[in-house]
């Protein structure tokens, strides 16, 4: 998706955008660094993975950019935290937290 207002972390509200231009003034040698960015990632831990692969994206020369619509991304995030709400963290191999 390259919307670029749609909220990658939903927690601290950052856009893709911020997360783009992030990455494109800092010279992040790690996914975790992003992070820096507003927090992003540092709440429930649902866009972790996401923000991991929009990370490589741009280390491949990509433009960084979530693969779902928004819609898709905030249901699937609910599903994740109602999950985690009544089972305890998940530790599945789609949402691992980057260290």
């Amino acid at each position: 998706m390259h919307d670029d207002e749609a909220m990658v972390c939903l927690c601290f509200q950052v856009p893709q955008r911020k997360i783009a231009n992030y990455l494109r003034r800092n010279d992040l040698k790690v996914a975790s660094q992003l992070s820096e960015c507003l927090g992003a990632g540092t709440g429930c831990g649902w866009c972790v993975p996401y923000l991991r692969k929009m990370f490589e994206q741009h280390q491949q020369g990509r433009l960084p950019a979530l693969d779902m619509n928004a819609q898709e991304y905030a249901a699937s995030r609910r599903q994740y935290r109602e999950a985690k709400k009544n089972n305890g963290p998940t530790d599945s191999p789609d949402h691992e937290r980057t260290g």
